[in-house]
Formats: structure tokens, sequence, C-alpha cells
């Protein structure tokens, strides 16, 4: 049977609508198959960049253990930057970080109740990076065993409660500098000056005099000023502080009173950062790193 003129028009019409199709649906069958081998291919090189991490993280843990020194300084190896080390298809990086030259935020409060020698010292090193030395009441109140806000400056359940989302003081240690954000008073801004320069470690812990950062040296006496403890950390820079007595008795600080009960011139607690690039894939490790007498243990491990 023969078809018309209009019949064949619309066969070949149907013929092209039908070879459109299949041509649309291979298109989209093989964009996805080009998107989920990309998305596999990302997790393979997540995880791969992972476990390159952890390497660099076993193997810091080895020097940290093998270091047979007295005192921990910026000398000593581990406060070496690992340089990128080239692996199959990206390379690794890392450095380690004296958590001990950080003011601890746990050191505040002992056995549940306000530390007013260690109050004294954050005050001061608020008033270091000029932000408001009342912050140091803001703080305590989230860490103490108790409900009652500290005067005048003090904050507890009465103020977050009226916060949208309304929660509550943690009345327990910080688990995280990152915590801190969450405190009456605490802006962004506030938070970045004061990031570099604290930390939340489980124990108490005193500053190693021989790694800790121009604010946080100044903030252990009232009356230092940047020129003396400048001064200071280029002598230390040369040799390394064998005591603290030694550090105590140094020129820049004679006539101030200093109580060597809260420092150091050791650490235990170390940071690792690891930076691993394979391909387009970008992984980071931070892990906070105790150093015992017979083993390093990791306290957290953030990726």
């Amino acid at each position: 049977m023969k078809l018309s003129i209009s019949q064949q028009g619309v066969a070949l019409i149907t013929a092209l609508l039908v070879v459109a199709l299949a041509t649309i649906a291979a298109v989209a069958m093989t964009t996805r198959q080009q998107l989920d081998i990309h998305r596999t291919a990302n997790i393979i090189n997540g995880e791969q960049a992972y476990i390159y991490a952890l390497g660099g993280e076993s193997w810091i843990k080895q020097i940290l253990l093998r270091d047979n020194n007295k005192t921990d300084s910026v000398h000593d190896l581990w406060a070496m930057p690992m340089p990128p080390l080239a692996i199959p298809g990206g390379s690794v990086q890392g450095q380690v970080e004296d958590l001990q030259s950080r003011f601890n935020l746990n050191n505040l409060v002992k056995e549940g109740q306000a530390s007013p020698e260690d109050i004294i010292l954050f005050e001061h090193l608020l008033r270091t990076l000029k932000l408001s030395p009342a912050l140091a009441q803001v703080v305590v109140d989230w860490i103490d065993s108790d409900m009652e806000a500290k005067i005048p400056n003090g904050a507890e359940d009465d103020i977050y409660l009226s916060q949208t989302p309304a929660y509550r003081t943690s009345n327990t240690l910080f688990s995280s500098p990152t915590e801190i954000r969450l405190l009456a008073g605490f802006d962004n801004k506030n938070y970045q000056i004061l990031l570099p320069y604290i930390t939340t470690l489980p124990d108490r812990t005193p500053i190693n005099v021989n790694t800790a950062p121009l604010p946080v040296l100044m903030a252990l006496a009232e009356g230092l000023n940047e020129t003396d403890v400048t001064a200071l950390i280029a002598d230390r820079e040369k040799k390394p502080f064998e005591s603290v007595q030694d550090f105590l008795i140094h020129d820049a600080l004679a006539g101030l009173e200093i109580k060597g009960n809260y420092l150091s011139i050791s650490s235990t607690y170390f940071l690792f950062k690891a930076e691993v690039q394979i391909d387009k894939v970008r992984t980071e490790l931070n892990s906070v790193l105790h150093r015992l007498s017979d083993k390093v243990t990791v306290v957290t491990r953030s990726r």
C-alpha cells in the first residue's frame, strides 16, 4: 500500500522525533554516567587523601615520642613545617603547633569553681588584644558548676534562654574553642581576634614560655609592654629557656610579679594540621595530640 505524501511526511517527522528522543536519552545517560564517574573519583580521592593525612599524623606522633629534650621550643624537630611531599596524583603537607603556647580556657575553673589567678591572666590577655576584660566573667559562667551569674557582667541561663533559638549554659568544660561563639558578647570579630591565642584542653595546663606568642606573654603580668616582650622573644629564639626560673629572671621581667606555677618550658598537648591534595580533591585534618611518657594519643580529630 502506497502512502500519500502527507502520510510520508508524518512518518518522517515521527522517525525524526524518535531519533531526537533517543539522542536526548543517550546524552542524558552519558552525562549522568560522567557525573557518577567524577563523583566516584572524588569519593575515592577523598578517602585516599584522608588515609595520607592519617599517615602524616602517625609520623608526627613518632617524632613527638622521640623528642627527648627537656624543653619544647620552636627549634625542635616537631616544630618544623612538613614541606609538601609528592604522592600519586598530588601532595601532602603538615605542621605541628604547641597548644600550650595558648591560654587554656578550661583553666578558668578548678573543681567546678572559678580560679581567680587564671581569671586575672585571661583578663590581661583580653586587654592585650583590646577586648573587654568583662568577657572573662561570661566565659567563667559558661563552664562553672553553679547557675549564679558573676556580678556584674556574667551570663547564665536567663540570658541564653531568651535567644532564638534558646539554649542553656554548658556548666562543664569547653570541648572546642569554637564553642565560645555561643557566649554572650562574643561576636565573630571578637572570636576571630581571640581564637589564635586560646585552646580548650581537657586538663589544667601551664603556658609554655618557650613557644607562647607575644600577646600571651604580655598577659602574664600587668605592666609588660610590647618592647620588653619582643626583646624576651628575641633572646628565646637564640636559646630556649631551660627552666621557668631562667625565664622569670630575664631582664624584661624585672620588677614584675609573675607566678611560675602556671608556666612551663615543655608541653604535652600539640595540634597537628595536615593538608592533602589529590587531583581536584583537598582534605584537611586537625588532630589534637597528647604526649605521654610512652605514647602519643589522639584527643580529638576533625576533618
